[in-house]
């Protein structure tokens, strides 16, 4: 079973969550938190797969949750609860930590395999999403200098064209295709980038390359 952990200062939001989760025989509500300050307290307490985050909440927003959940070193993965219209803070719950995207309009099904995407360790919801994200936030300003590009010297060359493609925001089959090569062997080079990078997951990937202008910032 995967576990969820609801955090959202909307009860209505909450129980409309929940009640799509409890239909899936896969997945069950972990608990409930209505602050970003018992979310973080939950996470340390439940350890769920994963915690749906709602940005915008009183005192402790989620993205301040969130860097507090992901530094902990747990396991469980943050999914951010936005709207894109709305929301003016997705770059920085990226660079908190968190893991993925669910947009609040989503169908239930796109809503649970959100989920289940994040609870395998998987960052990004589909491409798309991960396009449309690094379109609107790349050229913001990061609030922590730039990484020094020696983190990459111990990164081969054909390492660093997956880690490029992954930060134009592909899929591994789309950067298989685009290398000419199959697509368990993307999935190997990006596992070694996870581990030569020190990066939590594949967001971190695409933040580490428009960070290092391996992606042309537009």
């Amino acid at each position: 079973m995967i576990r969820v952990l609801l955090a959202d200062d909307q009860p209505l939001i909450r129980a409309a969550l929940q009640m799509v989760i409890t239909d899936a025989p896969d997945l069950e509500v972990a608990g409930e938190a209505g602050t970003g300050a018992e979310a973080v307290a939950m996470a340390a307490e439940l350890r769920p797969d994963v915690v749906v985050m709602d940005i915008r909440m009183p005192g402790m927003d989620g993205i301040e949750a969130t860097s507090r959940i992901t530094a902990a070193g747990g396991s469980s993965h943050v999914l951010m609860l936005t709207t894109f219209d709305d929301d003016e803070y997705i770059y920085g719950a990226l660079r908190a930590g968190a893991s993925g995207f669910l947009v609040k309009d989503m169908a239930l099904e796109e809503i649970l395999g959100a989920i289940r995407v994040v609870a395998a360790g998987d960052a990004l919801i589909a491409p798309s999403v991960t396009r449309r994200l690094i379109a609107e936030f790349a050229d913001r300003p990061a609030p922590a200098p730039a990484p020094d590009r020696r983190v990459l010297e111990g990164v081969t060359e054909r390492e660093g064209e997956v880690l490029t493609l992954v930060g134009r925001g592909l899929s591994n089959p789309e950067i298989a295709a685009e290398m000419f090569i199959s697509v368990a062997t993307v999935k190997t080079y990006v596992t070694r980038l996870l581990a030569k990078l020190n990066a939590r997951d594949r967001v971190q990937l695409v933040i580490l390359a428009y960070e290092l202008d391996l992606v042309t910032r537009s």
